[in-house]
């Protein structure tokens, strides 16, 4: 059993990560006219399955796994490289609802980008289970925008772990402010790139619902 993630709470990391997120996305509104023309039209995004993968760590909200995130089957659509693969052990809570025995490993200057998947004004947040192959590591967590003038990569914190498999903190998609600008959905993609150490990330979850 893992220890209580309360060391895991955003700490300033991740406050300034947000600031820049704002920052980076108001930049959009120069062109908010724009991309309101060429967004896709749905304004929400279709129904997904919802579990609570971090209620025992305090924290009760619902998520979704983002595809291809418990790394156990086909990565449907994730882009590996620098080395990132594909490897042996799994996070051992089953947050999945069964245990896996798969997880992906990113060396330093590695980087793993999952599909891009629909998110609204209520897909707030992002979390998932890290750990370091050494006696710590660190890993930048990032979002990627779809947007007609081209992708969008904003940082949103930083991401530290130990040799033992923990929950990260929660991340933030930024997708309220997206949404406020342009009234559309998003195509976002979730970018994870190591810095120091190799990184192991396993089940990468979605928070679909508003409940914080």
């Amino acid at each position: 059993m893992f220890p209580h993630t309360s060391r895991f709470a955003p700490g300033h990391h991740v406050l300034r990560a947000s600031l820049s997120l704002l920052g980076s996305l108001a930049l959009l509104a120069g062109g908010a006219g724009t991309f309101a023309g060429t967004a896709a039209a749905a304004t929400s995004c279709p129904s997904v399955p919802l579990s609570q993968p971090f209620a025992p760590y305090g924290d009760s909200g619902y998520y979704t796994l983002v595809a291809g995130g418990s790394f156990e089957g086909p990565l449907e659509g994730w882009t590996l490289s620098g080395g990132a693969s594909v490897v042996p052990g799994s996070e051992p809570a089953a947050a999945t609802g069964s245990l896996g025995h798969y997880s992906l490993a990113i060396p330093p200057g590695g980087s793993a980008s999952s599909p891009f998947m629909c998110v609204g004004a209520a897909e707030q947040m992002f979390r998932f289970f890290t750990r370091s192959e050494g006696a710590s590591g660190l890993l930048v967590p990032q979002v990627v925008y779809k947007t007609p003038f081209g992708n969008l990569t904003v940082p949103v914190g930083l991401s530290s772990s130990t040799a033992a498999w923990a929950p990260s903190a929660i991340f933030h998609t930024g997708a309220q402010i997206f949404f406020a600008l342009t009234g559309e959905t998003a195509e976002v993609a979730l970018r994870f790139s190591s810095i120091t150490g190799t990184n192991r990330i396993d089940d990468v979850f979605l928070d679909p619902r508003l409940h914080r």
